[in-house]
C-alpha cells in the first residue's frame, strides 16, 4: 500500500474548490507526490508554468535546455527511483521534441508522464501556430494518451495518467491540455485512480504454470536464467537470488536487468546478447532448461532466432501477455508479477547444484579471460582502453555508483565491466539505443538520489546530441560526474563499418571539439586524461568532487568492442576477435 506524504495528503480528496485547470494540473502534481519535473515553457503551456511560479515552495521545476531532454531526466528519475518522471512541454516543435524520449521510455518500460500545452480548443484542426496532433504522433510510442479540452476532465485524466504509468508493465502517458481548458474555472476534487475498466495491468496466474515451472527446473541438469528488467520493476531482486542460491542455478543478464543481481555473485555468470559473455550466449544454446524472467526475447538477445535455444525447455515469466510467445515459443508460460510469482514458486524448487554445468561457464570465462577481458582492463599497448577506466571508476566508487551510459562501444563496456553491486545502478537506453540519453538521463537520476555517485559514461559522438544539458547542471548545481571516451569516432558505427564494410570509414569520424573548455564555459570542473599514469589520480579527484565534474579520456582511436555475435549470426557464433 502506498504511503502517502503529508502534501499529497493535503490535496488528495479535499472539498471541492473554483480554481483554474492550470492550477489543477499543479495540484493533481502534488496529490500524485510529485516534487520535480523537467520542462521547458511556451504559449500554449504557459497558464501552467504561471501556477508552478506561485507553487515553487512544494515542486521543482527544472528548466531543461531541450525538450527531448526534459523527457529524458523524467526516464533518468523514473528509472532509479521507482516512481513516475514528469515532463512538460508547450504546442508543436515542443511537444514533438519528447517524443523521442517517449519512444525510449516505452520500449524500456520506463513510467513517465507527459504533459502538453495545445491551442485552444477552438483552433484545433486549423493548423494554427504551433499545433500538432501529438496525440496521434504519440499514439504508437505511448502505453496510452489524451486530449483534454473541458478543464472538468483534468483531474481524472491526470489520475489515470499516473495509475496506467506505473501499474502493471510500466510505460509512458501522455496528455495533451488545451489552452482554454487551462484558463477555464470548475469546482475541483481530485481522487487517485486504482482502476480502470477494461485494463488488467497484471494477469491472473495460472497456479498450475508455477508447478510445471517447478517441475522442469527440479529435472533440469543445464539450467539457465536469463532475466531482464522486470526484476528490477517488480522489487523481486532478493526473490531471484533466493532462487538462484536454492537451486544453484547460473544466472545471466540482459542490459535493462543489470544490478539485480549483484555482479560479484559466483552464480552471475554475465551478460546475453549482441556484445554479452562469452559462456552465456554459447551456453545458452547447450542448457535444457532455459528460465527467462521478465525479459522479452529482443533480438539483440536471441540472435537468429530459428536457433535460439532450440534444444531447451522455455520458462518464461512474463506480466505482460503480448510478449510471451512473441519471438520464442515457449513451453511454460507463467504469467503475472515476477516477484508473486517467484514467492510462489520458491517453495516448489528443490534445492540443488549442478558443479559439472557451472564449471562450462567457468573454463568458457578464462578463454574470454585470455582472449578479451585481459586485453580491455589490463592492457599493454600504449593507448588507453575504454575498459580499463570502468575498472578505475569501480575502484574508486566500490561499484555502487550509478553508471548511466549513452549508446555505444563505450555502452557496451560499461555495461560489461562495471561493478554493479546495488540496484538501479545501470541506467541505459536498451531497445531504442537513443545516442543523447546519458547526460539529461544523468540529471534525472542525480535529482532522485543525491546521496549516491552518479556516474555518467559518454561517446563523444553521443555527448554533442545533448551537451547543452550542461547549462542545466551547472544551473541546478547538480554534482554529477561526466566521462567523456574519445575515440573520435561514431565508435560502433565503425566497428560495423571495419568488419563488415571493409573498413569503409564513411561519416564516422569525428572532429571533435574542446570539451574541456566547453565544460569550463559551464563553469564545471574539467580535465582530460591521455596518458595511463594519470588516469587513477584524475578519476579519484572527480570522485572526490562535491560539485559537477567533465572528465574527458581520450582512448584508442580503433578499438573493437569484442565478444560479438554478427547480425543475423547465432549466439553460439559468437566472436572473441
Amino acid at each position: 500500500m502506498e504511503t502517502l506524504t503529508a502534501t499529497q495528503k493535503q490535496y488528495l480528496e479535499q472539498p471541492k474548490e473554483r480554481i483554474s485547470g492550470s492550477e489543477a494540473i499543479v495540484r493533481c502534481l502534488l496529490a500524485e507526490g510529485v516534487n520535480v519535473l523537467y520542462g521547458y515553457p511556451g504559449g500554449a503551456i504557459m497558464p501552467v508554468y504561471d501556477e508552478l511560479y506561485k507553487y515553487e515552495d512544494k515542486i521543482n521545476h527544472v528548466l531543461t535546455r531541450h525538450e527531448q531532454c526534459a523527457a529524458h531526466a523524467a526516464q533518468g528519475y523514473a528509472r532509479i527511483s521507482g516512481k513516475v518522471g514528469v515532463a512538460i512541454a508547450t504546442s508543436g516543435p515542443g511537444a514533438t521534441n519528447l517524443v523521442t524520449g517517449i519512444a525510449d521510455a516505452q520500449i524500456d518500460s520506463t513510467p513517465i508522464v507527459c504533459i502538453t500545452g495545445q491551442v485552444p480548443s477552438h483552433l484545433l484542426g486549423s493548423d494554427a501556430f504551433q499545433e500538432t496532433d501529438i496525440v496521434g504522433i504519440s499514439t504508437p510510442v505511448t502505453k496510452w494518451n489524451h486530449q483534454v479540452t473541458k478543464a472538468t476532465q483534468i483531474p481524472e485524466i491526470i489520475a489515470r495518467a499516473f495509475y496506467i504509468a506505473k501499474s502493471g508493465r510500466p510505460g509512458p502517458v501522455l496528455i495533451d491540455i488545451t489552452k482554454d481548458a487551462q484558463f477555464e474555472q470548475f469546482d475541483f476534487q481530485y481522487k487517485k485512480c486504482t482502476g480502470v475498466r477494461s485494463y488488467v495491468p497484471v494477469p491472473k496466474t495460472d497456479p498450475s504454470s508455477i508447478s510445471d515451472a517447478a517441475a522442469l527446473i527440479n529435472s533440469a541438469k543445464k539450467p539457465l536464467i536469463i532475466w531482464g528488467q522486470g526484476i528490477i520493476l517488480s522489487k523481486a531482486e532478493a526473490e531471484l537470488q533466493e532462487l538462484v542460491e536454492k537451486a544453484g542455478i547460473p544466472a545471466a543478464w540482459t542490459i535493462m536487468g543489470a544490478s539485480a543481481l549483484p555482479t560479484s555473485h559466483p552464480l552471475n555468470v554475465g551478460m546475453v546478447g549482441m556484445h554479452g559473455n562469452y559462456a552465456p550466449n554459447v551456453l545458452t544454446n547447450d542448457c535444457d532448461v532455459l528460465i527467462a524472467i521478465g525479459m522479452r526475447f529482443d533480438d539483440r538477445v536471441t540472435g537468429k532466432l530459428d536457433e535460439y535455444a532450440t534444444q531447451a525447455k522455455i520458462i518464461h515469466l512474463e506480466i505482460d501477455p503480448a510478449e510471451v510467445d512473441k519471438n520464442i515459443k515457449t513451453d511454460v508460460a507463467v504469467l503475472g508479477d515476477a516477484k508473486q510469482n517467484l514467492i510462489e514458486l520458491l517453495p516448489q524448487v528443490d534445492a540443488n547444484t549442478h558443479p559439472e554445468w557451472l564449471q562450462k561457464f567457468k573454463d568458457l570465462y578464462e578463454i574470454e579471460y585470455k582472449k578479451v577481458i585481459k586485453n580491455d582492463l589490463h592492457p599493454t599497448k600504449e593507448g588507453l582502453t575504454m575498459g580499463e577506466v570502468l575498472k578505475e571508476i569501480n575502484i574508486q566508487t566500490k561499484g555502487e555508483a550509478a553508471i548511466v551510459s549513452d549508446v555505444g562501444q563505450h555502452q557496451m563496456i560499461a555495461c560489461r565491466y562495471a561493478d554493479f553491486n546495488v540496484t538501479k545502478s545501470n541506467i541505459t537506453s536498451g531497445g531504442l539505443g537513443t545516442m543523447g540519453f546519458a547526460l539529461p538521463a544523468a540529471i534525472g537520476a542525480k535529482m532522485a538520489v543525491p546521496e549516491r555517485e552518479v556516474v555518467a559514461v559518454i561517446g563523444d559522438g553521443g555527448y554533442q546530441m545533448t551537451i547543452q544539458e550542461l547549462g542545466t547542471i551547472f544551473q541546478n548545481k547538480l554534482a554529477v560526474k561526466i566521462v567523456v571516451l574519445n575515440n573520435e569516432f561514431l565508435g560502433m558505427v565503425r566497428q560495423w563499418q571495419q568488419l563488415f564494410f571493409e573498413k569503409r570509414y564513411a561519416s564516422t569520424e569525428m572532429v571533435n571539439p574542446n570539451f574541456v573548455a566547453i565544460a569550463k564555459g559551464y563553469y564545471i570542473e574539467a580535465k582530460k586524461v591521455t596518458k595511463r599514469e594519470d588516469l587513477a589520480a584524475t578519476v579519484k579527484e572527480m570522485i572526490d568532487s562535491d560539485g559537477p565534474y567533465f572528465l574527458e579520456v581520450c582512448v584508442e582511436k580503433e578499438g573493437n568492442v569484442f565478444p560479438m555475435v554478427p547480425s543475423g549470426a547465432s549466439v553460439s557464433d559468437i566472436r572473441l576477435e
